[in-house]
């Protein structure tokens, strides 16, 4: 336990440059403060002290700013940076050194009974802003851009941004979108096209008018 606790207090040191010391680290940290009230409350969690870990979970929200559920498993030298914000839903699972940025959601859809929460690889990364819904899968060394909304499974060593999200990266390599710009949508060209069979629909009453009064 003791072990655990010091790895947490060291990959602060590893991610943060602006980690000074350990007495500054320990006193002023809400990302260490949430995972440590975490791993207390998840531990009563785990023999079904369900209120005591609710309780702790709460109080440790309204401290930090980071909402973490009890039921939630996170591993080893999990980093959360500033944390403002962040969201971590019960069936979550969380690997070995993962970081998170303020405001990250590791949510549900809404639609999902039982696991119905993100699972995050060893080594991933969720950057500001992003959003995980659903009972999906963030692969090793993997990493959500700022601000992207994931709704789809992402492999092992890639990088994903936008919304929805989209892999751009791939072991190392860039993904190449094609664009089929002749099938890509032209509404001035549909506009016409519409007014074009209106004009045929009017010409076509016009020429039965003219049947009927002759």
């Amino acid at each position: 336990m003791f072990k655990t606790l010091r790895e947490d207090i060291e990959v602060v040191f590893d991610q943060d440059p602006a980690a000074r010391s350990y007495f500054e680290v320990i006193l002023t940290y809400a990302g260490l403060h949430a995972i440590w009230s975490h791993r207390l409350a998840h531990a009563f969690w785990k023999r079904k002290f369900f209120f005591l870990a609710r309780s702790i979970s709460q109080i440790s929200r309204f401290f930090t700013g980071i909402e973490i559920h009890p039921g939630a498993k996170i591993g080893r030298r999990c980093f959360i940076d500033h944390g403002m914000g962040v969201v971590i839903g019960e069936t979550c699972e969380i690997g070995d050194n993962v970081t998170l940025y303020q405001g990250v959601t590791l949510g549900g859809t809404g639609k999902e009974k039982g696991k119905r929460h993100p699972t995050l690889k060893d080594n991933s990364l969720v950057a500001t802003g992003a959003k995980v819904l659903g009972s999906i899968t963030i692969g090793e060394n993997s990493k959500v851009g700022a601000g992207s909304v994931v709704l789809q499974d992402v492999p092992d060593n890639s990088t994903v941004v936008g919304i929805p999200g989209k892999i751009v990266i791939q072991n190392g390599k860039k993904v190449k979108r094609d664009l089929n710009h002749q099938n890509m949508p032209d509404p001035v060209a549909e506009r016409l096209e519409q007014l074009g069979q209106q004009v045929k629909e009017l010409q076509e009453e016009l020429d039965r008018l003219k049947k009927r009064s002759g």
